[in-house]
Parts: C-alpha cells; structure tokens; sequence
C-alpha cells in the first residue's frame, strides 16, 4: 500500500517502512479532524501524546516534556522499564483530551511516562532487532509451557524496545502457577518476564481476522470497549437463537448483535405489552414475532400451521375485548401482497436466426472440393467416376440401354500388347463374351457369361458399386 502523505516517500503496508500520516496500518486508528485547527493560545494546548504499539494492539498517553511537535506516524523513544521504547504517535493536540477523559485518566498525573526524544537510526534499528526475536520466542515459550502441561494459550509476545523486557499475553479458564515458567523464560531470553492475562475477546482483537459480513473484525480496528452481550439482543431482533450463527471468532456472542439493538428498542414501544396470547373461538392464538418494519405481529392458532400478520390497532381491539371477556371469532389477518418480481428477458439471438442445414450443406460442399482437387487426375475417393457423355453422379439415374462402344465404367482400358485382364494376359483382337481361339494353349470353351470368372478380384471398385455408391 503506498500512501502519498507518507513521510520518507516508502511505502508504508504492514512493515512500518515510512511515517503515515494517515495511520492505515494501524489498528484502532482515529481520524484528527482538528489537525489542522489554528490554536490562539498554545500555553493551554495539550502536552500529552497517544503513542502506539505493535500497530495499534496497545495505547498509551505520554507527556511531551520537551514541546517538540510531533506528526501522527512518526517515531519516538519513551522511557521503558530499565530502559528505553519505541512507538508510533496515533493522536496528537486536542483529541488527546477527549481520549484522557474517556479512559478515566488525569492531564496532569505526575506517574505519566515521558518522550525522551524522536527515534534515531540506532533507536529505529535497535527496536527491529527486537521485534525480530518476537516469532521465534513465542514458538519456544509455547513449546515449554506444553512440557510443563499448564493450562494457558499463549498468544503474543511484545518485546521492549531495548530487548530487556518482554510481555507474556495469555488466556486460560483457571488460575494458573507459572513460577516455574517464569524462572525458564528468565534464563531462557535474559529478559524481565511479566505475563498478563487477557480475555479471549482481547485475543481474538490481538490475531485479527474476517468476520461473517466479509469485513476485517471490529475488535481489531476500531472496538475497544468489551460489552456483554446475551441472547437477548437476539430475541428482541427476532434473530434465531443459532449459537454457531451467532458466536464470533473468538466462541463468543458477537459484539455487533448490540449495534442495532437501541433502534429495535426505540421501535417496539409502540407495540402494546401483554399481548403473547390472545383468546379467539378457534383457541389461543400465541405470537411469534414482531415487525418492526411493517408494525405487524404474528401469530399462529393450534391445529394450524398458518400464520396470521394483525396490526397494532387490531391486536389492541382484541386485548381490549379479551379483558371483557369476550373472544373473537376472528383474528382478521391482514394480506400480505408479495413484490412483483421482474420478468426476466427472454434469450434473444442477436445475430438473427441461423440455419444449421445451410451451413451443413456449405460445408460438405467445400469438403467435396477439397478432396477432388487432392485426388489424381480422372480419380475419385468414391470411385473412378465413368467417362463419356453419360456421366451420372453417385445420387443420379443410371442411363437405359446399350453401353455406349469403347466406354468401361472402371475407366478407359491402356491399349497396346501388354493388356492385362482380370485373368491374366487377353491375345489381341478376341472378344471377351466370344469363344477363345483355337491353339496349343487351349483351355476348352470359356464359360458363359452368367459364371462368375476364377481368379483374384480386379483391384479398384466394380461399376455396379460406383453407380450405387
């Protein structure tokens, strides 16, 4: 993330390269909507800063001795425990007074800590190095506490600045004794150890997340302040009472389930009070739920699964006549008339009708181009097609009578001494329906030509399957 208020020009995102302005990277930031106020009397400005620590989990106020000016972003070293610390400034100016008074805490407390100086290089590296060892501590401390089997989830290790202090943040159901964890991180880390135990609600804060709306958790950008929260605040939204539903990250009630609840509140005074039952001649009829949106109330008669939307007048008219004693014969439930839905279009072809037989056609016509024009010449994949004026295509009527003189449905015949028949080689000049010359070489009278000829099949397709083909 690049931001153009950022004060060394670097891109600010997660590693805290430059000074934002802005504090986008910061958790529970506040917008200083009186930065640029002009103030006529700076003796009774604020001299309290509000620095943050690993990138807004943890606030605190420190006093600005020096009354140097300060920017939102930038770094300062403040006084530690035996030694030094490193934060960001979220808030500056008037606002401060707001957050002091908020959090219960005195201007002019004299246990305020001081901002010794603006970070330096050495300071800015020095602190670096010591969020460096934060990932392979917590690992070890984790696996230590697994040997020593003690009940607690570590979640997060904050090292000083200086590296001469760490805090331990844990969650545990029940008092735990870690003297004996104590004694090892000590000589583990060589730093003063203090554990501090948080709710799993300030944990969940701590880890971060995406809630069920799609949007990072509230707890860990703007919520700090933990409120409880029951099952009421569904009841009264007329939400199921779905524990998995309803339950955040953190296994409890979600914090947002008290966001809406004032305006629900505000809207149900006008639904009159006692009126879970009414008595009618088909029975009681019991109610389920209030619209708050509609002011209708719900109801449903036993033996009947259908339920009955009156108005607030109706339900009023009823209650008044059951104290009377007298049961109505009907709820007079109110219709209702369910939105239109909007027809959706039709499939509209936008490139106009298209028939498929046409392009079929084209195409085995372009396919039929192609493989004449690859075949040899007077050839066809389908059969050698007959030559002379009586041509016929695959699909055409075969011509009645006599075969024209000199035409072979296989193609013309090669002249000259070397003809070859289906048979062998023919003597010139014979006739193939006629008897064979006498000779030395005779054979005896050659077969009718109702008898099939002996010999290997002629190579090349027969002019019955051409013309059929």
């Amino acid at each position: 993330m690049g931001c153009g208020s950022c004060g060394t020009g670097t891109p600010n995102g997660c590693k805290s390269n430059g000074g934002c302005s802005t504090g986008g990277c910061n958790r529970l930031n506040v917008h200083d909507w009186l930065r640029d106020l002009p103030v006529d009397d700076t003796a009774s400005q604020c001299r309290v800063v509000e620095v943050s620590f690993k990138q807004g989990s943890r606030k605190d106020f420190f006093r600005n001795p020096t009354f140097q000016i300060f920017e939102k972003g930038d770094y300062v070293t403040i006084e530690g425990v035996n030694g030094f610390d490193v934060g960001e400034v979220s808030l500056t100016g008037e606002l401060v007074r707001m957050q002091l008074k908020k959090s219960g805490t005195d201007e002019f407390h004299p246990e305020i800590k001081k901002i010794l100086r603006a970070s330096t290089d050495k300071d800015i590296e020095t602190f670096k190095i010591s969020k460096g060892r934060e990932s392979d501590m917590l690992a070890k401390s984790r696996a230590y506490a697994r040997d020593l089997k003690l009940q607690m989830k570590l979640s997060e290790i904050e090292l000083q600045a200086d590296g001469k202090k760490g805090t331990f943040f844990y969650t545990a159901d029940d008092r735990i004794d870690f003297r004996e964890l104590i004694r090892i991180f000590a000589n583990e880390f060589k730093v003063k150890v203090e554990m501090r135990q948080i709710g799993i609600r300030q944990e969940a804060a701590k880890v971060g997340g995406i809630g069920s709306c799609g949007r990072e958790l509230c707890c860990s950008t703007w919520l700090h302040d933990f409120k409880s929260v029951n099952t009421t605040a569904a009841r009264y939204q007329n939400l199921s009472i779905n524990q998995t539903k309803l339950s955040g990250q953190c296994g409890r009630l979600k914090c947002c389930l008290n966001f809406e609840l004032d305006t629900y509140l505000d809207a149900l005074q006008a639904f009159p009070d006692y009126a879970d039952n009414l008595q009618t001649q088909m029975g009681t009829a019991f109610l389920i739920k209030k619209d708050i949106f509609k002011n209708l109330m719900w109801y449903t008669l036993p033996n009947n699964t259908k339920h009955f939307p009156l108005t607030i007048e109706r339900v009023k008219e009823i209650k008044k006549l059951n104290q009377q004693g007298i049961a109505v014969e009907e709820l007079e439930a109110v219709e209702i008339t369910s939105k239109n839905k909007e027809v959706e279009p039709e499939f509209v072809e936008l490139v106009g009708q298209i028939s498929l037989r046409s392009l079929e056609k084209n195409d085995r016509r372009r396919r039929d181009q192609e493989r004449n024009y690859r075949a040899p010449q007077g050839q066809n994949q389908n059969g050698p097609r007959p030559q002379g004026p009586y041509q016929n295509g695959p699909n055409g009527p075969r011509p009645q009578g006599n075969r024209p003189q000199g035409q072979n449905p296989n193609g013309p015949r090669p002249q000259g001494p070397n003809q070859n028949g289906p048979n062998g080689p023919r003597p010139q000049g014979q006739n193939p329906n006629g008897p064979r010359p006498q000779g030395p070489n005779q054979n005896g009278p050659r077969p009718n030509n109702d008898a099939r000829p002996q010999g290997p099949r002629p190579e090349g397709p027969r002019s019955e399957d051409a013309n059929n083909a």
